[in-house]
Order: structure tokens, then C-alpha cells, then sequence
């Protein structure tokens, strides 16, 4: 005689219900979050001072500034000269999500295979990775300097395998 295995319990017919009700308080969590920060975004940028509105229809030629969700991040736009080649990052503009729309030129315009803004403390920090000839996967760390307006850090020569410190100066 052969003894049968019981069979196992079935889940009952509530765990598909506790999985959908999970699934929409996570949907719903998500979304009040998104909502908190449209809110918050739409109220702090419609606060500008008038000199600030001024400032900005006298240089509506600059790229625009995602001044909303990064504040003082939007200090790097521009462009950023070393002085010891010639060297040249132009910051054109700031993402919500840090990332930034860069240029690289030495003179001519290097490939910017990623670029991006963060802030780590009291510091706003700044990635650039190159990949192009020359630069396959250069990269440079700078952190902002806000008193002499500098970018500091270090630029990582991939092709030499050195590390180089440097500064870049606002131009513009």
C-alpha cells in the first residue's frame, strides 16, 4: 500500500485581494509623493523676486534653469574655463534629476558620454565623463567653490591612468 502525500493548502481566496491592496498603497504612496513635490515645485518657483523676473528677460538668451528642484545647483550654468589648457565644460542647463546638458571643448567639442550635478552636505558637486578619442572615459570630480566662483577637483586621465588637479573659472 502507498500512503498519499497530503496535498498542500491553497492560499486562501484573500491573498490575491492583500496583494492588489499592497500594490495600491504603494501606487498610492507613490503618487501622493509625486503630487508633495509638483505642489512644492509649482509654489517655490512662482516666488521670484522682481529684480530676479528682470534679470531673467534681460538674459532670455541664457539656457533655461530648472531653478525649482535644485536651487543652488542652477549656480553651475555656464561656462567654466581652465585656465591651464584652455580647457572649456559649458553647463547649459540642469535636469530635475541632476543630470546635466553639457558641453566639453578643447577647443573643438569633445563627447560628454555623462554629466551630472549633485549636492553632498554643503557641497555641490560636478561629474563630466568623456568618451571620445583622445578621452575613453575621462572623467572629472569638481566640487563648486561659491566665494572665488571655481569648480575644484580632479580630472582622471584614463588613457595615461593619471589623476590631475584642477580648477575651472566662470567665463560666462
Amino acid at each position: 500500500m502507498s500512503k498519499k502525500k497530503p496535498k498542500k493548502k491553497q492560499p486562501s481566496g484573500d491573498a490575491p485581494k492583500k496583494k492588489k491592496q499592497r500594490g495600491f498603497r504603494i501606487f498610492l504612496a507613490v503618487a501622493t509623493i509625486v503630487a508633495v513635490a509638483v505642489v512644492g515645485i509649482v509654489f517655490y518657483g512662482g516666488k521670484r523676486s522682481e529684480e530676479g523676473a528682470k534679470q531673467e528677460k534681460v538674459t532670455s538668451a541664457e539656457p533655461t534653469r530648472v531653478k525649482e528642484a535644485h536651487g543652488d545647483l542652477n549656480k553651475l550654468v555656464g561656462r567654466w574655463l581652465r585656465p591651464d589648457g584652455g580647457y572649456i565644460i559649458e553647463i547649459r542647463s540642469i535636469s530635475a534629476n541632476g543630470k546635466l546638458d553639457a558641453g566639453y571643448f578643447n577647443p573643438r567639442p569633445i563627447n560628454v558620454s555623462r554629466a551630472e550635478a549633485s549636492r553632498r552636505g554643503d557641497d555641490v558637486r560636478v561629474f563630466v565623463e568623456l568618451q571620445d578619442v583622445g578621452y575613453p572615459g575621462s572623467t572629472y570630480t569638481l566640487i563648486y567653490d561659491p566665494q572665488p566662483d571655481v569648480l575644484r577637483g580632479v580630472y582622471f586621465h584614463a588613457g595615461l591612468s593619471q589623476t590631475f588637479d584642477v580648477v575651472f573659472v566662470r567665463t560666462q
